[in-house]
């Protein structure tokens, strides 16, 4: 998981996420992974006059040798269905870069150690302040999960990020999500709810689910509401019908490819 550009738009160059927001996972030494990640609206009723479909190819990779210090590093490839992005930007700038530390549970052989992380994403490469456009989102959160038995996985934190992108006041919020392999059907499946706070293009809840067809191979698929709790207003930006517009849009139905190697 998981987010363009401005408060306009949806941004998305990631990390090892649950469905939207960044996973307190790492990704081992030597793990890579391709990603292939689409976000398609319910809705092509356009929000602020944007109201992008998402392409998204990410290349990631874990690049420490330790079993309880992690490192990964990634870059995204990131394209919009958005038949004017050409003329604001954005497209002419799809590459985004990401990074995450992390340790795993139990790390340096203490029982009950929660899960820590820190990491950037939405590293852009766009910057035109004339005409009120960056994709340089420039991201930073950190997370601590934890697994209880039978009920599954919570992790929880903050992020925080660059206000000329995500608009002034609106660029932090809180991370939460909880997930579960679902043992009990097929140790194949896997759930997952999260959420990401903040008046921003990012602000969501997302839930799904992913099915594993291989060690190598598994796909999400799942539903990302944006700015759910978002109380629109007439002093918010509109396309000509008075406000009341959502920053993060319609909402998506997403589904992710994972390849690993």
């Amino acid at each position: 998981m998981a987010a363009l550009a401005l408060a306009c738009g949806t941004a998305l160059a990631t990390p090892s996420t649950q469905i939207w927001i960044p996973s307190p996972d790492v990704k081992g030494f030597k793990e890579i992974h391709v990603d292939i990640d689409n976000y398609t609206r319910f809705s092509g009723k356009t929000e602020n006059g944007f109201n992008p479909n998402l392409y998204n190819i990410g290349l990631s990779a874990g690049v420490l040798p330790s079993e309880n210090v992690k490192l990964e590093v990634g870059v995204d490839f990131l394209k919009s269905g958005y038949q004017n992005d050409a003329i604001y930007g954005y497209d002419r700038a799809p590459f985004y870069f990401n990074a995450k530390l992390g340790t795993p549970e139990d790390a340096f052989g203490v029982k009950g150690l929660p899960q820590f992380a820190i990491g950037a994403y939405n590293l852009g490469t766009y910057e035109k302040l004339e005409k009120g456009l960056s994709t340089r989102q420039n991201i930073v959160y950190g997370l601590v999960g934890k697994t209880l038995p039978v009920v599954g996985r919570f992790s929880a934190g903050g992020y925080y990020g660059s206000e000329r992108a995500l608009g002034k006041g609106a660029n932090s919020g809180v991370m939460a999500s909880w997930d579960r392999t679902m043992s009990e059907i097929s140790d194949k499946l896997w759930l997952a709810v999260d959420y990401m706070g903040g008046n921003n293009a990012n602000g969501e809840v997302s839930v799904g689910g992913s099915w594993a067809f291989s060690k190598q191979v598994s796909l999400i698929v799942g539903v990302v509401f944006f700015n759910p709790f978002y109380t629109t207003s007439a002093a918010d930006p509109s396309n000509g019908n008075g406000g009341n517009i959502n920053p993060g849009g319609k909402p998506a139905l997403t589904t992710q490819l994972d390849i690993a190697f």
